[in-house]
């Protein structure tokens, strides 16, 4: 049964991702490399900002140096603060699912995004409080397709309080928007929610259902998967 949801943030809470494609490509441009939104989609949407950068590199075949990757860190994370400041915009049907959902269920976050982000965004708007934890780049070592943010986050799930007993990953729905954070959510052994924010429905097939928007879905439809 469905015992608890767990979240992406960048894509399917608040609507970051132009913002953090745009902080990338002004950053790249001090290093003379382009970026197109294609090819951030294509390739390099999930990933926390350390590994595009490892990978973008990679892929342009330029040895990566550790301080190189902690600057251009610095500089995206400067940059998009500032483009962030005054244009945050929820998704559609997030705010009232959130509340929705929060009154029957648990809560969770397990993103690719910068911890301190996350929470600028949820308290600006007004949402950290229905989150019980938060699991962010900060918190893990392999970024999406890997598993861990998602196991990491019920493992957190699972150390609040509760009455209920101990949560088990097959009890947990993944909300997503990428490929590879359906990857990480089928390999943490949990079901997925795909939303066609950053994606069509057709790259967004292993997911167990696949939603336009978060708008007007129901618990039930959610519950029937379990």
């Amino acid at each position: 049964m469905l015992r608890a949801i767990i979240f992406d943030f960048d894509g399917i809470i608040a609507h970051t991702e132009p913002v953090h494609l745009k902080a990338f490509q002004t950053t790249l441009v001090n290093y003379d490399i382009e970026l197109t939104e294609e090819e951030y989609f294509d390739k390099f949407l999930a990933y926390d900002d350390k590994t595009f950068f490892l990978e973008l590199l990679k892929d342009r075949k330029i040895e990566p140096e550790a301080l190189k990757i902690y600057e251009m860190m610095r500089v995206k994370s400067a940059h998009f603060n500032n483009l962030i400041s005054g244009n945050i915009k929820l998704l559609p049907g997030v705010e009232e699912f959130i509340k929705s959902a929060g009154d029957r269920y648990p809560l969770g976050i397990g993103s690719g995004a910068l911890g301190r982000e996350i929470r600028q965004i949820l308290e600006h708007v007004g949402l950290e409080s229905y989150f019980k934890v938060i699991v962010s780049a900060d918190d893990i070592e392999r970024s999406k397709p890997a598993p861990d943010v998602f196991v990491e986050a019920l493992k957190r799930l699972n150390r609040e309080p509760r009455n209920s007993g101990t949560i088990a990953a097959s009890d947990c729905l993944v909300i997503e928007d990428s490929v590879s954070g359906i990857e990480a959510a089928l390999c943490a052994g949990m079901k997925c929610l795909a939303v066609t924010n950053s994606y069509p429905g057709e790259k967004l097939s292993q997911a167990q259902l696949i939603k336009d928007s978060l708008e007007g879905l129901g618990l039930d439809e959610l519950e029937a998967l379990f």
